[in-house]
């Protein structure tokens, strides 16, 4: 067996970054493991859980502050024993952990630090700390568990209870009546209609919301709705937090004008926003959001492709400037000396473009690129021609880059989750069917090999991350929901129906190991006797939507092609329970977008030798609540094999399992709002 000794940080063993960063601390971390709380347990210490992720920011600054420090470490090591986590590669810890918080403080956030007994059961906590408040908390608590570990223990109870009951599925509530356009009216008042996004700061981009209220407008020819999204997404694309330099979008913004960002990139932002910029596309044909998609997957394929088909998670906030100290947005921002050496006899109307006055100021003498103008407008007002204000504007854009390649990177997470890069197979492909470029294609290719065979195996399933060779971590919920749901958009937009028979298997791997027999949702973790973690249930969107209803809408697609009642009857009931009880629906908005199939559900099945043409054709516009299938030969999925191929390409139109005559006219389906 691996004994831990108490007397040694052993993070560099890890390959996690945000360990590896807390790999020299003078204080004693260890990953969470059995070993490690089995050394609480010998030796009778309370644990210090302290969770983050790399691109933090004030995961740094406490790390500076406190963990780099002798007397913080001299307590922290005679004391407890003291864990490092990643929440990105354990996030059923931090769920558990942020519940025990949330029920002690009504709040929470990153870095996350919770004490626990050598059991793993929280018993105090909360976000960052000082160093003085830290140590004299940390010396009171170990003074009381010291002195009066029944209260200790007591009040662990209470906790665990309470999480225990917020970690359990919805239970449906029969007078409760759905009502989407009370709801819809309600979320309305929340808009912000100068900036688009919400009246709020700092602001979140919040994706999964726009996705879904992007496919409402549309199916519902709401064009206040339409003017709202169209807002949205020029304001996020106009502002600092889309990078134009480059492309990418950093996580929030700290204002209400989406000017100023928090730095850090993540990959599954981008890859939530290219969906929603790809929907944007196919509705407007506007050239701003084809510009956004085609940097955002440019900057992504330049700086975290891992070589093996993979993605790299993220880039920190954080870069050194030019007093080679870690500053927050110093690879971002421009000062005017800057600028004018670049642009030269253009930074007058470079100003004008990118605001360098006092709407784009940020601090001290640091500016960040914001446009508040349309184009077309600045050209006329200067006499300029729009193409040559395009032209510039592009050219400007290629100086600064060069200009900023000289510039300290911002620190890389380079490890690859499998959520994240499933995920970004999904938007890949909504961005192949805006623009029509194949190479998007082909790198969802290359990303699902990478997922096949680096983090797939027959005897454990899905795995977690992937770092130098090496796959781990047992996969969670969202893993495999969202692997699922790439599976199926490879097998809609290739025909290739090997995608939906893994799709299928997946997810039977999925119901044998996570669904829970009575409420019959899914847990987030495979709970195992040693876990000492609480299983829990997670129902509402994040900033990452929830795996349940993303696992929903797959039993929908696989219950249709496998003609598997169980499935449909399944994703019914787990619908159904949640929408009882919606309240706000912005967290449980890729719920509503299983419910728009499910009001007025809609199959299209293209057959004959041009069906994948014809298929990729329909998803040229926006699906808002249809299934839409191809095939050009016999197929032994269910839904399909009734279909024989012909000569001419037909198409099959089922409503509401009703389906129409087969026909070669397209105006049969321009009938239809898809």
């Amino acid at each position: 067996m691996n004994i831990q000794h108490n007397n040694m940080n052993t993070l560099h063993l890890e390959t996690s970054p945000y360990l590896l960063q807390h790999a020299h601390n003078p204080i004693h971390w260890k990953a969470w493991n059995q070993d490690t709380l089995a050394l609480a347990k010998r030796q009778d210490k309370l644990l210090i859980v302290s969770i983050g992720y790399s691109t933090c920011h004030w995961c740094h600054v406490m790390e500076k502050e406190s963990f780099e420090n002798e007397e913080v470490a001299s307590i922290m090591n005679d004391h407890f024993i003291s864990i490092k986590v990643d929440r990105e590669e354990l996030p059923h810890l931090d769920n558990f952990c942020m519940k025990a918080v949330q029920i002690m403080t009504k709040q929470g956030g990153w870095p996350l630090n919770v004490v626990c007994l050598p059991d793993g059961r929280p018993v105090w906590g909360g976000t960052y700390f000082r160093k003085d408040a830290w140590i004299d908390s940390l010396s009171q608590l170990h003074s009381l568990y010291q002195n009066k570990k029944e209260t200790v223990l007591d009040f662990a109870n209470q906790l665990n209870e309470g999480i225990t009951i917020l970690s359990q599925a919805p239970i449906a509530q029969q007078e409760n009546r759905f009502n989407i356009d009370i709801l819809l009216d309600n979320w309305k008042k929340s808009f912000d209609w100068e900036y688009g996004g919400y009246n709020r700061a700092p602001k979140f981009m919040m994706p999964t919301n726009l996705l879904y209220l992007q496919k409402k407008a549309v199916l519902h020819k709401d064009s206040l709705l339409e003017d709202y999204i169209d807002l949205t997404l020029t304001k996020m694309a106009w502002g600092g937090l889309f990078d134009t330099v480059e492309g990418g979008f950093s996580r929030y913004s700290v204002d209400h004008k989406w000017h100023v960002p928090h730095f850090e990139k993540m990959l599954y932002d981008n890859a939530q926003l290219l969906s929603v910029y790809a929907d944007g596309y196919k509705r407007t044909n506007n050239n701003l959001y084809k510009e956004v998609i085609e940097k955002t997957i440019t900057f992504i394929e330049k700086n975290w492709a891992n070589g093996e088909g993979g993605y790299y998670s993220a880039l920190d906030a954080d870069s050194l400037n030019t007093e080679n100290h870690l500053e927050e947005g110093a690879y971002y921002v421009w000062t005017i000396d800057e600028l004018k050496e670049l642009v030269k006899d253009d930074y007058a109307l470079f100003s004008i473009v990118f605001n360098i006055n006092a709407f784009g100021h940020w601090e001290e003498s640091n500016y960040v690129l914001i446009q508040s103008i349309p184009l077309e407008q600045i050209a006329n007002e200067q006499n300029i021609s729009l193409e040559e204000l395009v032209q510039k504007k592009i050219t400007w854009e290629h100086t600064l880059k060069e200009y900023r390649d000289q510039r300290p990177k911002p620190r890389l997470d380079d490890k690859s989750l499998t959520s994240w890069n499933a995920m970004y197979i999904t938007s890949l492909l909504d961005s192949y069917t805006a623009t029509k470029n194949k190479s998007y294609l082909d790198q969802t290719i290359r990303l699902y090999t990478f997922i096949h065979t680096k983090l797939w195996s027959e005897e454990d399933g899905l795995l977690r991350t992937y770092k130098n060779g090496e796959a781990k971590i047992e996969a969670f919920l969202d893993d495999y929901a969202y692997y699922i749901q790439a599976l199926l958009n490879l097998f809609e937009h290739t025909g290739e129906q090997h995608y939906a028979i893994e799709a299928k298997n997946i997810l039977d791997y999925t119901l044998d190991h996570f669904l829970d027999s009575n409420s019959k949702f899914f847990f987030y973790s495979k709970h195992t006797k040693e876990d000492v973690i609480t299983p829990a249930i997670e129902v509402e969107d994040n900033v990452i939507p929830s795996s349940n209803a993303i696992i929903a809408m797959n039993l929908v697609k696989l219950g249709v092609l496998y003609e598997n009642t169980y499935y449909t009857t399944l994703a019914t009931s787990m619908t159904e329970t949640v929408l009882s009880i919606v309240d706000y629906p912005s967290a449980y908005s890729h719920w509503l977008l299983v419910d728009l199939y499910f009001q007025q559900p809609i199959e299209l099945t293209w057959v004959g030798k041009d069906a994948l043409q014809h298929n990729l054709d329909t998803r040229s516009q926006v699906l808002t609540r249809t299934l839409v299938f191809s095939t050009d030969n016999l197929s032994t999925i269910p839904y399909l094999a009734k279909y024989e191929s012909t000569e001419n390409t037909l198409h099959y139109i089922c409503m509401d399992k009703a389906c129409q005559a087969p026909s070669t006219n397209p105006l049969e389906i321009a009938k239809h709002t898809l």
